[in-house]
């Protein structure tokens, strides 16, 4: 039986996972409190709509970035890293403080991170569309197995982790539309990944070839996929997927 095993958002585009129990989800958009926020970087070229990853600081670019968590308690958020003393802030207000913050741990080869942004329309998702990402523990297993260790599903930066299918089915599933507890997705299409999974989420530092274990075991580099949610309700882990 398909079940949703793990749940998580961004509220910091590449800067802070947050696990869930539960979420709220709306037709059409990105899960509440996702990848609202971004820190764009001193070369960015942001207009009035959605922009592409290249435009903010990320794991792929600053490693040290992946290993930040995020917790939101009303309208504040806490970020913790390893390296830093963690840091309370409401993104509406703080953003200054917020770039202070990651500084230190950005690589400073790259572009410089310059103000915190907050999405207008669609949230800032790595998709050009209001994407979930829903992502399979038997695919992470295969991949474990190639790896000979276990990997951290945080480095993926999925919202929805789910169980009880074969590796890479997933894949199958693109145009289909799936029933996660009382909510309706269409799924769109596969994710190709970055430098960022190869990335440990505890560390910060780099400790698995990701990108090439996929390709030379599966001839891809792609994990998990892209779903639009089609209805709006909640969603917790647990919960039942079925394939309509």
């Amino acid at each position: 039986m398909l079940n949703v095993a793990r749940l998580y958002r961004h509220p910091i585009k590449g800067i802070g996972a947050e696990e869930l129990d539960q979420t709220e989800v709306h037709a059409g958009q990105a899960l509440p409190l996702d990848r609202v926020w971004a820190v764009a970087h001193e070369a960015a070229k942001l207009g009035d709509g959605w922009v592409n990853c290249a435009n903010f600081i990320r794991g792929a670019k600053s490693g040290s970035l992946v290993a930040v968590t995020a917790k939101f308690q009303g309208d504040l958020i806490t970020l913790r890293h390893p390296d830093l003393e963690p840091l309370t802030l409401n993104p509406n207000t703080d953003g200054a403080a917020l770039v202070n913050w990651v500084r230190p741990i950005c690589n400073p080869d790259r572009a410089a991170p310059a103000r915190l942004v907050r999405a207008a329309t669609q949230a800032w998702t790595d998709s050009p569309f209001p994407s979930i990402s829903i992502l399979n523990y038997a695919s992470l297993r295969a991949l474990e197995d190639a790896a000979g260790r276990t990997l951290n599903p945080r480095r993926f930066r999925g919202n929805i982790w789910f169980d009880g299918d074969g590796p890479w089915q997933e894949f199958e599933w693109i145009g289909n539309e799936l029933l996660v507890g009382g909510v309706q997705f269409e799924v769109r299409e596969r994710i190709t990944r970055c430098t960022a999974t190869q990335i440990d989420p505890e560390t910060g530092k780099p400790d698995a070839q990701t990108l090439e274990l996929l390709q030379n075991g599966w001839g891809h580099q792609d994990f998990g996929v892209y779903a639009v949610a089609r209805t709006s309700g909640t969603v917790a882990v647990g919960d039942p997927i079925e394939i309509l």
